[in-house]
């Protein structure tokens, strides 16, 4: 098949984009990643579609003066990734790009090619999304321009790429008409990158790892009460302070700031137990990261966390809670911290479910079948 992916910077298409080719498909990636940064993530340079110079002046209008009408810039960048790949575009069958920016593109590739159009949506339908960071006081939410592309988009596409159930959740309750175009697939994770801890972890009390946002959107109030309920057990936090102020000089607290996605293994080298509580997640990578790594994972029902029990080893070790219950939390990570001496290393099988590998075989069977079905129409209308 021939396969045109449209992103706009990495994300997990770029990994899509070279699982894909690897399985012997013709994939084009249209993105503003540069050629060598794209090279250096595995894709192969035959692949990439570089739209750096086309919107090189609308990333230095939001690096240089993101506050000078984001509304404007949004707006801009949406219309001008659109008009470039459409200027780039290939004959192609399938057409997978982002949800919410692409939607010109999605229709030129589905008028002038025929292409099916498989939207990317990593997070909760749009609706529901804006409601939930509503409610919390989110400072950042999607724009009226974003819902509107995003709707227009689901309403095109011909199926919906989605990471996991609660996603699915969201779909149902927003648009049940919506729901034949879902296709979940869980996000994989680069196994060269994530390697099992070979020995013990360093001297200490329980150490339990949270990465991502400190938000509300990650529940992080209620994972500070979870954690103040287990006198002795220690919280490293890695990455950004968002819109809750972190706990400094509490004890059972620590506070890393970001970190290149290389030194991610030394933090999971170092912890019995990863959690993520967050309200509203598609599917953090974090989570299959850490599960790769040999770790025990304790999430919410919102997390996508529960869909990566892709084999009965990985669901003995994911343990899900419902969101805004520290009580609830706090018990699951006493029990995994309990049971993390017991835990042996993930056998290779298990973790080989984790890959991008495993993700893009997943993808590519999907389009198969839904090639194969295109196919049986056209020569039963022949006929």
């Amino acid at each position: 098949m021939k396969i045109a992916i449209a992103s706009l910077g990495r994300f997990h298409v770029l990994d899509l984009a070279r699982e894909l080719d690897a399985l012997g498909e013709e994939v084009r990636f249209h993105s503003y990643v540069p050629r060598k940064r794209a090279e250096r993530f595995g894709l192969p340079p035959r692949c990439h579609r570089g739209l750096f110079t086309v919107v090189a002046p609308l990333l230095a209008w939001q690096h240089k003066a993101a506050n000078l009408w984001p509304a404007g810039q949004e707006r801009a960048m949406a219309h001008a990734l659109d008009a470039a790949v459409i200027a780039r575009l290939d004959p192609c069958d399938v057409f997978i790009c982002m949800s919410g920016m692409y939607l010109g593109a999605a229709r030129h590739a589905k008028q002038k090619y025929g292409a099916r159009i498989y939207l990317e949506r990593g997070s909760q339908h749009i609706v529901a999304q804006r409601r939930i960071l509503e409610r919390l006081g989110a400072t950042r939410k999607p724009s009226d321009f974003i819902v509107a592309r995003e709707q227009a988009g689901y309403d095109l596409a011909d199926r919906i790429a989605v990471p996991s159930t609660p996603v699915v959740a969201s779909f149902v309750a927003e648009a049940p008409h919506l729901q034949p175009k879902l296709f979940v697939n869980p996000y994989g994770v680069d196994l060269d990158h994530f390697p099992q801890r070979t020995g013990p972890r360093p001297p200490g009390p329980p150490q339990v790892l949270f990465v991502g946002g400190w938000s509300l959107r990650k529940g992080v109030d209620v994972l500070m009460r979870a954690i103040r309920a287990l006198p002795g057990v220690h919280l490293t936090h890695v990455g950004g302070l968002v819109d809750q102020p972190f706990p400094e000089g509490d004890p059972q607290f620590t506070h890393v700031g970001t970190v290149p996605q290389w030194q991610l293994k030394d933090h999971y080298a170092r912890a019995d137990v990863m959690v993520l509580a967050s309200r509203e997640e598609g599917l953090a990578l974090v989570q299959p990261q850490a599960l790769a790594s040999g770790l025990p994972l304790v999430c919410t029902t919102q997390t996508g966390g529960a869909d990566l029990a892709l084999t009965p080893e990985l669901s003995e070790r994911i343990s899900v809670v419902q969101p805004d219950d520290a009580v609830a939390l706090a018990q699951a990570l006493s029990a995994a911290l309990d049971h993390h001496r017991d835990w042996a290393p993930l056998p290779e099988t298990e973790r080989a479910q984790l890959s991008w590998a495993a993700y893009g075989m997943r993808y590519l069977m999907e389009l198969k079948k839904a090639h194969e079905q295109d196919i049986l129409c056209t020569n039963s209308i022949g006929d």
